[in-house]
């Protein structure tokens, strides 16, 4: 029960955060903001400033930022309809930009105690690996890339080779400091001996790097990166049909895979760290999300502002707000009609588990 009140509220301080990152750029961008809530629900404090409404509601699942002529018309010259367009724009990434920080801070914290971590440098290899006795790897070698995508962390050369046929890889690596394309190079998963224990490995060791603050940073900022990454080949392979509906997560779903993570970690101070990491995923899952151009999320809206720019460009003329009000809503409809379906995933999941 404990884990899963910690997802709820990990969960409502993402949607919080992003909403303040929308706040906080309007404030900074001069645009009127009404409200700023934290949490949803009844009013439990509220406190009036100069121009905005700051108040605290009962339900810890988010909040809300509530600008000037965001929604509707008005005569204000402070409205978020009458900012220029790149203020707009800015105010509208401002909420997933601090989703995709927030996850890099967390990232962050938890490199910090580390005094050393792998690279992707080649350090030695298992005796029989292929790679190497037919030539194709050597010590030193530093892998790049592995079948046309970037290699930004360690991690992502298991990940990558899982995604490709299972038997070869096309890789480009660093030699000496020149880049090397090699194609073809046997990469198959197959049974080692390590320490006296089989293993399925790639017959690959990597090198162990000292770790520093900016080099932890620079590894946060990479781990983010491939996050990223990572809810990209969850959509390909979404609209590609290798995955379908029974594989997306709702809110249920998540707060239930987190549940999961924090119940199967050895120690509490374990479970603490691996929700955290988790929770830096989701961060970063929901600022890439909610980029996406569909109505009714921030993505949908910098789409129409980007289209009214070139027609005021183009035609001097824009979709009038009304129409764009209408497909939002549609888009919102959409929305909620697909978080029903993933949710009734969710529950029939947890039933059947």
């Amino acid at each position: 029960m404990l884990y899963i009140l910690f997802a709820i509220l990990f969960f409502g301080f993402l949607i919080a955060i992003h909403e303040f990152g929308h706040f906080l750029t309007a404030k900074l961008c001069r645009v009127r903001v009404n409200e700023f809530s934290i949490g949803m629900g009844p009013l439990l404090l509220k406190k009036q400033g100069k121009e905005t409404l700051y108040s605290l509601r009962l339900l810890p699942i988010g909040g809300f930022c509530a600008m000037e002529g965001e929604d509707e018309a008005t005569d204000d010259p402070r409205s978020f309809a009458k900012a220029p367009a790149w203020r707009r724009f800015l105010i509208l990434v401002a909420g997933s930009g601090m989703n995709f920080l927030a996850g890099m801070v967390i990232l962050l914290l938890l490199l910090s105690p580390a005094q050393a971590a792998t690279t992707a440098v080649i350090d030695s290899f298992e005796e029989g690996c292929p790679a190497a006795e037919q030539g194709y790897l050597q010590p030193g070698d530093e892998i790049l890339r592995i079948n046309g995508h970037l290699v930004l962390i360690y991690d992502d050369i298991s990940m990558l080779l899982a995604r490709g046929n299972g038997e070869t890889a096309d890789l480009v690596v660093r030699r000496d400091g020149e880049k090397v394309k090699l194609e073809d190079v046997p990469m198959a998963l197959a049974e080692y001996e390590q320490d006296g224990v089989s293993r399925v490995r790639y017959g690959i060791n990597f090198s162990v790097q000292k770790s520093g603050f900016f080099r932890n940073v620079d590894t946060a900022l990479r781990t983010s990166l491939d996050f990223v990454r990572l809810v990209w080949f969850g959509l390909e392979d979404l609209f590609s049909g290798a995955a379908g509906l029974k594989e997306m997560s709702g809110p249920i779903g998540i707060v239930d895979a987190m549940s999961d993570v924090g119940q199967s970690s050895a120690s509490p101070l374990a479970a603490l760290l691996n929700l955290l990491y988790f929770g830096a995923f989701i961060a970063i899952n929901l600022a890439v999300m909610n980029l996406l151009p569909v109505p009714a999320l921030d993505g949908g809206r910098i789409f129409f502002l980007i289209i009214n720019v070139i027609l005021a460009r183009l035609v001097h003329r824009q979709i009038p707000g009304r129409y764009e009000g209408y497909v939002h809503l549609a888009g919102m409809a959409l929305l909620l009609l697909l978080m029903l379906v993933v949710g009734i995933n969710d529950v029939f999941r947890l039933i059947g588990s």
